[in-house]
């Protein structure tokens, strides 16, 4: 008995990276590979978007030139559009399934970090707990982006890699231009990761690679400790390089938990509950300043640790695509409230990874710190077994389209 086509639609939300599109690209190529599937929609804005019924057929742009694929794999952001939206409780999620219906929607992808797997964890839960009264069939599945590489189960995020190369080779570029001057300095670099040092301890492979790399690295996986803190950069400035480059998680707390850069400047939380920081960069430049009395900055990457798609990691590229066929392939095979995830093969002579689905379940709202045997005992951040884990994620230059200088990217 042939299959009954339907639609499909799919979302991005979140914080974008580089390779969130590559995702995308996965995702619908996947669709338009399938007999089964019909139109695919893209929600505009994730969620948000969809209950608005703000949708795109993403189909034309891609049936008449698949190359366009190519394009929108190596643009960064998030050609959907994003949002932040937490989704409520069941009136809610009843208006959500009177639009799949009015869509004929058989499939709902979405593309996001743990706020994202929690909206897959509820629509599917709904239909559990609903099943008795004759629900449409709807396959829901998460696939995961994050530059924070914070998810659980998954041994590591797309997007990841490609903000890790950018963190190590602008921590390089920053050391190099420290290092042209004779006066005592020292440069603090602010880099994302709230509860999660994955991205921070990114900086570590460009000493690792090059020697050329951050000084001293804090992660959130250890307490700070002013006293500490200044203990070391004096024993860095006292060495026979002049100048002083530190990396530091933007999440970094002290003993008691509260964020070393809280001092907030209003009282405004996320829709998650997320506190957003003033910025600690700011704050250990003051304390160096007062403390130590030597010139002292501080950078802060901010959004181009996730939108520096030019020198994107082309490993994180092609498994962002391949994740997002997978999770097209789970869904066909009847799967649903699952999140797609990688394992490493451990028993390979060179890196490999391997696509599985995972209940959302076991992944929402549950935060991968780095594990304590990947943590250096000093100051200096991570040891070799973090190295080692991080090297293959930002292997490879991808074949980037130039107009005029400029890296040409795809548009709705």
């Amino acid at each position: 008995m042939p299959f009954e086509k339907m639609n499909a639609v799919v979302g991005q939300s979140g914080g974008p990276t580089a390779a969130i599109n590559a995702t995308l690209a996965g995702v619908i190529k996947g669709c338009l590979e399938s007999d089964r599937i019909d139109e695919i929609y893209g929600m505009k804005n994730g969620i948000e978007g969809f209950e608005k019924e703000d949708l795109v057929s993403l189909g034309k742009y891609f049936e008449k030139d698949i190359r366009q694929l190519d394009l929108l794999a190596l643009t960064p952001a998030a050609a959907l559009g994003s949002c932040r939206k937490k989704v409520g409780g069941d009136e809610e999620i009843e208006k959500i399934y009177e639009l799949l219906d009015k869509y004929n929607i058989g499939y709902f992808f979405y593309i996001g970090g743990n706020d994202s797997m929690d909206t897959i964890a509820k629509l599917s839960d709904y239909a559990e707990r609903n099943a008795d009264k004759g629900l449409r069939d709807v396959k829901f599945i998460g696939i995961p982006k994050t530059i924070d590489n914070d998810l659980g189960v998954t041994d590591h995020t797309p997007g990841y890699g490609s903000a890790a190369k950018f963190v190590a080779t602008t921590m390089q570029e920053i050391c190099r231009d420290c290092a042209v001057y004779t006066k005592k300095a020292v440069t603090i670099v602010e880099i994302m990761g709230r509860d999660a040092g994955w991205l921070t301890a990114a900086a570590a492979l460009s000493k690792y690679l090059t020697g050329m790399g951050a000084d001293l690295i804090y992660l959130p996986e250890k307490p700070f400790d002013e006293e500490c803190f200044i203990k070391d950069v004096e024993k860095k400035l006292s060495g026979t390089k002049p100048y002083v480059v530190i990396a530091v998680s933007e999440g970094i707390k002290f003993a008691d938990g509260s964020y070393v850069g809280a001092k907030k400047l209003t009282n405004y939380d996320d829709p998650f509950g997320h506190t957003m920081l003033t910025g600690v960069g700011k704050v250990l430049e003051s304390l160096v300043s007062e403390k130590i009395g030597c010139k002292c900055r501080s950078v802060e990457l901010n959004v181009l640790q996730r939108c520096a798609s030019h020198v994107a990691s082309k490993c994180d590229i092609d498994e962002s695509r391949k994740i997002g066929e997978a999770g097209v392939k789970y869904a066909l095979k009847g799967e649903t409230g699952k999140m797609m995830c990688f394992r490493r093969l451990k028993n390979s002579d060179v890196y490999r990874v391997e696509i599985f689905s995972e209940s959302v379940k076991s992944v929402a709202n549950i935060v991968r710190a780095i594990p304590a045997n990947f943590l250096s005992s000093d100051s200096s951040g991570v040891n070799d077994k973090c190295i080692d884990y991080m090297l293959p994620l930002i292997k490879g230059e991808n074949a980037v389209i130039y107009e005029d200088g400029i890296p040409v990217h795809f548009e709705l």
